[in-house]
């Protein structure tokens, strides 16, 4: 394989790299995760039977939105403290 092929084959890669990337850190996916939890403990709670499964599910979503807030001041102290 020549040297060009190979170069557009890694930029190609480079590029869907940092589309993964950018996915990963997205407010959309974020947003996504914290309804699917939502959905998928309402009908949990419903099924088990549990009073107001529609408020309930609030709490442990919640629960994940501040966890994905707060991971990354975590993971940037953890690099900090690795670094030195």
């Amino acid at each position: 394989m020549d040297f060009e092929k190979e170069i557009n084959l890694i930029k190609e890669r480079n590029k869907k790299v940092e589309l993964d990337k950018a996915w990963e850190t997205s407010r959309a996916r974020k947003i996504l995760i914290a309804v699917l939890t939502y959905i998928v403990i309402v009908i949990f709670f419903y099924f088990a039977g549990l009073p107001n499964p529609f408020v309930g599910a609030i709490v442990p979503t919640l629960g994940f939105v501040i966890s994905t807030f707060s991971i990354p001041l975590f993971k940037n102290w953890w690099i900090k403290t690795k670094k030195k």
